[in-house]
């Protein structure tokens, strides 16, 4: 199993833009409960995207690292549930 996973951020605050450290991630729409489908995003060649969902503004920002974005508490971090 890998390491690291495909980074996923929210927008539960409701912002603008957020900037973000990679080309391809989730969009969860909002924290669970709340959460809309989880979309891969994938940007290609583009150095922004928009979720069909929740119609956040992502964009790329080669400053941040892969799963880092601006503002900060929109990235999510998964936890792991007991079967």
């Amino acid at each position: 199993m890998a390491e690291t996973g495909i980074p996923h951020f929210h927008n539960d605050s409701g912002v603008a833009v957020i900037h973000v450290g990679a080309h391809e991630f989730m969009c969860i729409g909002a924290k669970p409960p709340f959460d809309h489908p989880h979309v891969f995003l994938d940007m290609g060649s583009d150095h922004e995207i928009i979720c069909p969902y929740c119609s956040t503004l992502f964009k790329y920002d080669p400053s941040l690292k892969g799963g880092a974005c601006t503002p900060p508490e929109c990235a999510h971090h998964e936890t792991a549930q007991a079967a």
